[in-house]
């Protein structure tokens, strides 16, 4: 028997039910995961169900190998094979053994955001649009669009009608439709259309796959589309259960289709649903908890649930009210700071901001600091340069396609131009085969390029030979690939980035030695799919991110910036009225709910460039109940007071006053320096003040810094001892 002792009563219900349609509303912080992992191992433990008839439908790679981890820890037996993937890994299985009935062959070539770019401008050259109103990624938006929207070519032709730039993009979409046919490609949003289509057409095989499973768990319900959806009723026919997790106060991917109206209307489907509500939040104090309830309350389309915490404490929530930008991230800097002097590591400390734009000046205040920090999702393994060379590389021993090719025929450079591969493309099409068939049978070139061409082919035959082999090492063809074609010493040469190239390549060599996949292909096709990859990192660095970008990560301290209307809530958001307010205050409700134990909420004044007016409060910091929030620094939320401030620079005065008093539980003034001191700054060394005017000091450093302008008070700046 699982033991579900550490259960709630709500956990528990969620966990051991025997409806046969279950929808489980689980709050943030709230143990949603160990009762979704839990259920299937009472699936497999108390109810003798066999592992493979279960599917699992997550929606990172991550969410998958975390959930079958915990599975395995849970079950006495080893034999454990239910299926737990991504919507999209489920679709490749899917259509690697069905996707015939819709006329391509099984070992058809997934295409990825380069792939697609590579195809787009290939088009516009061989369709002669020059004009540079549409950029290959607005092609591929328009694409997707038109894909997920079941538009095909001929109706997107007719819907353009005379508009120059819409034509064209339907010229585009039809060129790529084609090509896609011709490599027998699918891009993402192929794999979830075509499979919907295949089941559309082919009832048998709708049951085939019908009858594979009995049990149908999805995870993260808030955030599919509709024909995620409808890929899920599907796939969960009239005999089998379906169990779905969510909480509609998280769906914050409407920009990507997500519909909260699925959730919420899911008892409209499945009549018979039954309901769970887990609201005992076990991660946030209750100050947090009570603010993230407050906020979300205001949201009229919601399931009224009202999530609690044991987790009592004393410290309210703080909101920080700065009179500019700098001076938010200065006194963000300074706390954060404070912070780790007191033992708390930087990696448990996290700021979320709207938009990345917002990181800016943030970063600014960190280096004045010397806080170490990275900025959480950035370039992705797979998609750097030369991960992707490589992996391109390796995909000419299987597939060969004309994608992977066109990449790194020049790369290193070898001196094959433009013109030989427009050669070598258009000899390719008109016979229908794959550009590397024609390189590797006609003779279409002389002197040098012919000499390079030769070299290169007999390179990639001795390459596909070694991968043909059934127990071939894919690391040390890897190894072989990067020494022989010249990726090593191409990287010996780049003194600037190099080094950390040769690093990642490394983890790659890793991957492969690692991989659970039987052959090159297999492994290739997995990589495909990846959408994230988990990096170490050695040094304790603060984490610095989007609110989207944040969501499923939890961190002892939070601070939330640039909390004003027009940036958050978002300006286009507030002009869609109240369902794009929703969706932010949504989303405040996500980044609020990060935070464990202290969270800081901060807003800049001034004037905003990006708005073209004046900063004001955002209208989520007054939804905050009075009880749980201190506000601090210089602007206030009444305008009436506003109206009384004195237009001098003492408000920063008072702003150093009130955050040391916070910090310190008492007054305390900011450093009151005169022209001719000696100070001391931890990045810029020693310097003299110049001047100092209104809390700000102006510094003579010595070369290279020059001149600063730097707080007062800042936590980074001190007299120098005589």
């Amino acid at each position: 028997m699982i033991d579900t002792s550490i259960l709630n009563k709500n956990q528990k219900d969620a966990v051991l039910s025997d409806d046969k349609y279950l929808r489980i509303i689980a709050g943030a912080g709230s143990g949603k995961t160990r009762v979704l992992t839990m259920r299937i191992a009472h699936l497999i433990e108390d109810e003798d169900v066999r592992p493979y008839k279960i599917l699992a439908i997550t929606f990172t790679n991550k969410a998958a190998n975390e959930m079958k981890l915990r599975i395995e820890k849970m079950l006495t037996s080893q034999d454990f094979h239910p299926w737990v993937s991504t919507i999209h890994s489920l679709c490749v299985r899917i259509l690697r053994e069905d996707i015939q009935h819709m006329g391509y062959p099984k070992n058809f070539t997934i295409m990825d955001g380069d792939d697609q770019k590579s195809v787009v401008k290939e088009a516009c050259k061989q369709l002669a649009i020059t004009t540079n109103n549409v950029t290959p990624a607005g092609y591929i938006d328009y694409i997707s669009n038109n894909k997920t929207a079941q538009v095909g070519a001929e109706e997107a032709m007719k819907m353009a009608g005379s508009f120059g730039d819409d034509k064209d993009k339907a010229r585009v979409y039809a060129y790529y439709l084609d090509r896609q046919k011709q490599m027998s490609a699918l891009d993402f949003d192929d794999l979830i259309l075509w499979t919907v289509q295949m089941f559309q057409k082919f009832p048998d095989v709708k049951e085939k796959w019908q009858r594979r499973f009995e049990y149908v768990l999805v995870d993260e319900f808030q955030d599919i589309d509709r024909l995620q959806y409808t890929l899920i009723k599907q796939l969960a026919g009239k005999d089998s259960s379906l169990y779905v997790v969510g909480d509609p106060d998280q769906t914050i991917y409407t920009w990507r289709g997500a519909d909260v109206n699925i959730i919420m209307d899911f008892h409209k489907d499945f009549p018979h649903a039954k309901t769970v509500i887990l609201n005992e939040n076990y991660r946030s104090t209750s100050a947090i908890l009570n603010t993230a309830n407050s906020v979300i309350a205001n949201n009229v389309n919601r399931m009224k649930k009202e999530l609690y915490t044991n987790r009592s404490s004393d410290a309210k929530v703080t909101h920080y009210m700065a009179i500019s930008d700098e001076y938010q991230a200065a006194w963000i800097a300074g706390k954060i700071y404070e912070l780790h002097q007191n033992g708390l590591p930087y990696h448990d400390m996290a700021i979320l901001y709207r938009s990345n734009y917002l990181s800016r000046s943030l970063e600014k205040g960190l280096i004045d600091v010397r806080i170490p920090y990275i900025i959480y999702g950035g370039i992705r393994f797979y998609e750097r340069q030369e991960v992707k060379d490589a992996l391109c590389y390796l995909r000419m021993c299987t597939t060969a396609d004309d994608l992977a090719l066109q990449r790194i025929i020049n790369r290193p450079k070898r001196g094959i131009g433009p013109k030989t591969i427009d050669t070598l493309s258009q000899q390719a099409r008109s016979e229908g085969r794959s550009m590397y068939e024609v390189l590797k049978e006609e003779d279409l070139f002389t002197g040098k390029t012919k000499t390079t061409l030769q070299a290169f082919v007999q390179m990639v035959e001795t390459w596909r030979s070694e991968a043909a082999k059934g127990n071939a090492d894919l690391n040390r063809l890897l190894d072989e690939i990067l020494e022989s074609s010249g990726i090593n010493a191409m990287l010996s040469e780049d003194l600037e980035k190099g080094q950390e190239r040769k690093e990642n390549l490394r983890a790659l060599a890793q991957d492969l030695a690692n991989t659970q996949a039987e052959s090159l292909d297999e492994y290739l096709q997995n990589i495909a799919l990846y959408t994230d990859r988990d990096e170490e990192n050695e040094k304790d660095c603060l984490q610095l991110m989007t609110v989207h970008a944040a969501k499923g990560l939890e961190f002892d301290t939070v601070f939330v910036s640039d909390l004003n209307d027009g940036i958050f809530p978002n300006e286009r958001a507030m002009s869609e009225g109240k369902r794009g307010v929703e969706e932010e205050r949504r989303l405040a409700y996500v980044a609020f709910t990060r935070a464990k134990n202290k969270l800081f909420l901060t807003e800049p004044g001034g004037f905003s460039y990006i708005l073209q007016r004046p900063l004001s409060p955002s209208r989520f910091i007054a939804e905050i109940d009075p009880a749980d929030i201190q506000h601090i620094g210089s602007r206030q939320l009444n305008q009436e007071k506003e109206k009384h401030e004195h237009a001098s620079m003492d408000l920063f005065a008072q702003n150093e006053k009130m955050s040391e008093a916070m910090s310190h539980g008492e007054h305390a003034r900011p450093a009151n320096f005169k022209k001719g001191d000696q100070v001391s700054h931890v990045k810029f060394g020693d310097g003299i003040v110049i001047a100092c005017k209104n809390g700000i000091a102006e510094i003579a450093f010595p070369y290279p810094y020059g001149v600063k302008k730097i707080a007062a008070g800042h936590p980074s700046l001190s007299r120098k001892k005589a």
